[in-house]
């Protein structure tokens, strides 16, 4: 985590301003033609939507533009609007207060982390949020304090349209608001970008365009377009008439830029009784040393300090399990590569009954600041991990073409790079892990998990027991068939036309083409993040090249 003290001004007020080419398309969308019109900007800043509305001479009613940052109040004001009241004060208290109610709310709200919202704000954001018959998490970002408030001050029927970060669609703390989203309004369009909008930042945005309008229906659609540029030749007839309804059981928005039929696909698995992960085993977190690089270790540190009575197998990185069944074989053949393959379990008495080499090494950890650590420093004696539990197999945390699902038959504990995976008592533990091993597994496991930046696909304990598996004890027959491939190097595409064949044709009844839909589904959604890796690769570098032309 970042320190406040270390952040940048712009990070610790979220204020990165919108183009005017997206301010332009949200307002367009909003007025659509119309001229009576009350608008809100509740974080305005320098006045990018105002300036725009000017610019071109846009119709409407009154204009309302909130803003924290006095220096840049005064900006928004030098741009003379027409019956425009800018205000300069903190929009929790404008929300909170107010009597007024609008037609169209738009803007860029700023993207502050928890940990740089003050306390103030963050008791007046629960308030907001009790209005709305919600629950803040003291996890929540700021933008979402302005979604939720603006929804609040809109008319019975009215829009909102705002840039906001691209985890609206995926992250846990917005769960709640995807909800209250969906519930409140009658039309939700996504937009989504190719390119970086904000390169100086990193950080993926979206364009959010909600209107309620008094109907029964719910219904969303997410589109993508290259650039901020490419919004000028979006075809507004798609904006209309979005036509996927909203699932109100599901808890991600991540999915649907996917196709009817793909949608529907992944409907009929939903109501199909087709298991989950947790119908059978419990995931957790790997084990939490606080010090990977102290107590995960190699042999030649085992006998460099004589700690062979504490040091036990284990397993840390995706490298190091290339199978579907982590065997006592695989773990010697890590320790034999010189791999981190030993975990220090020590006990609380480890010093006394240690001898010198582990005496030595603990003292090595406290001359090094080991001990002092936010994890190891909480504890009542730093060098005892908690949490040391042999699970039955492992789920890799972060991937890159798909996780892995390992029968853990070595018996290897594992850090936090993985997940412990507890089968319950009499499930068949091949068969399930080799359950796993199909299509629709596969393209649930990208819809539950998140990007992780560089293309890498995470997942957390909830996310992975969440994933759609055809279990059938039968399936145990795939086992060493599927281990086998996985040893060979082959594709996940040469594992699935055998895999998906039975356990998806066969067993679970679905027909060719919806085999081959499962298949295609897969390939879209994996295609679509490892592309973000090349493109965050491409921007990097052109970045980069600009940079080394401005020293030239």
């Amino acid at each position: 985590m970042q320190l406040i003290s270390e952040a940048s001004a712009e990070k610790l007020r979220g204020a990165y301003y919108t183009p005017p080419t997206i301010a332009s398309f949200i307002l367009r969308w909003g007025i659509n033609g119309g001229s009576n019109a009350d608008v809100l900007e509740p974080s305005c800043g320098d006045g990018v939507f105002l300036e725009c509305m000017r610019d071109e001479q846009m119709r409407f009613h009154t204009a309302t533009a909130v803003e924290y940052e006095e220096k840049e109040a005064e900006k928004a004001k030098a741009i003379g609007l027409r019956n425009t009241e800018i205000i300069t004060g903190d929009f929790h208290q404008f929300c909170l207060n107010t009597k007024q109610r609008f037609d169209l709310i738009v803007g860029n709200p700023p993207f502050i982390r928890y940990q740089y919202y003050d306390s103030k704000q963050q008791e007046l954001a629960t308030k907001i949020f009790k209005n709305a018959g919600l629950k803040r998490s003291k996890l929540t970002n700021a933008w979402v304090t302005f979604v939720v408030g603006s929804t609040l001050l809109l008319k019975e029927t009215g829009k909102i349209g705002f840039v906001l970060p691209s985890e609206l669609l995926q992250v846990t703390y917005a769960q709640q608001v995807r909800n209250f989203l969906a519930q409140t309004f009658n039309k939700i369009n996504i937009i989504s970008f190719e390119h970086l909008v904000f390169e100086e930042i990193q950080q993926e945005v979206v364009i959010l365009l909600c209107e309620k309008n008094g109907s029964n229906e719910h219904l969303i659609e997410h589109i993508e377009v290259k650039d901020a540029e490419a919004l000028n030749s979006l075809d507004p007839h798609q904006l209309k008439f979005p036509t996927k309804k909203i699932n109100f059981h599901t808890d991600k928005w991540t999915y649907y830029f996917l196709e009817k039929d793909e949608l529907e696909l992944l409907e009929l698995i939903r109501k199909s009784n087709v298991p989950t992960i947790k119908d059978y085993a419990d995931v957790e977190v790997g084990i939490t040393t606080g010090a990977n690089n102290f107590f995960t270790i190699p042999k030649s540190i085992v006998d460099m300090y004589q700690l062979q009575k504490f040091a036990k197998p284990m397993v840390g990185r995706s490298v190091q399990v290339n199978s579907l069944n982590f065997t006592k074989q695989d773990w010697q053949q890590n320790v034999t590569k010189e791999a981190k393959a030993f975990l220090l379990v020590f006990p609380s008495n480890a010093k006394r009954i240690g001898g010198q080499g582990v005496n030595k090494y603990l003292e090595n950890g406290e001359l090094s600041g080991v001990n002092t650590g936010y994890k190891t420093s909480i504890r009542d004696d730093w060098f005892v991990i908690p949490s040391i539990k042999l699970s039955d197999a492992l789920f890799l945390r972060r991937n890159n073409i798909y996780p892995k699902f390992v029968l853990n038959e070595a018996e290897a504990y594992t850090t936090d790079t993985m997940h412990r995976v507890f089968i319950r008592e009499g499930v068949n533990k091949k068969a399930l892990i080799a359950s796993y091993y199909n299509s629709i597994s596969f393209a649930f496991a990208e819809i539950f998990g998140r990007n992780f930046g560089g293309g890498c696909l995470e997942m957390m304990p909830s996310e992975v027991e969440n994933i759609y598996l055809p279990y059938n004890e039968d399936n145990e027959q795939l086992f060493d068939q599927i281990d086998q491939l996985l040893r060979e190097k082959k594709t996940p595409d040469e594992i699935l036309d055998i895999t998906d064949n039975i356990l998806l044709r066969e067993r679970l009844g679905l027909t060719d083409e919806q085999v081959k839909l499962a298949r295609s589904l897969w390939h879209k959604l994996i295609a679509r993040r490892l592309s973000r890796e090349a493109l965050e690769a491409s921007q990097k570098t052109n970045k980069s090249d600009k940079k080394d032309k401005q020293i030239e």
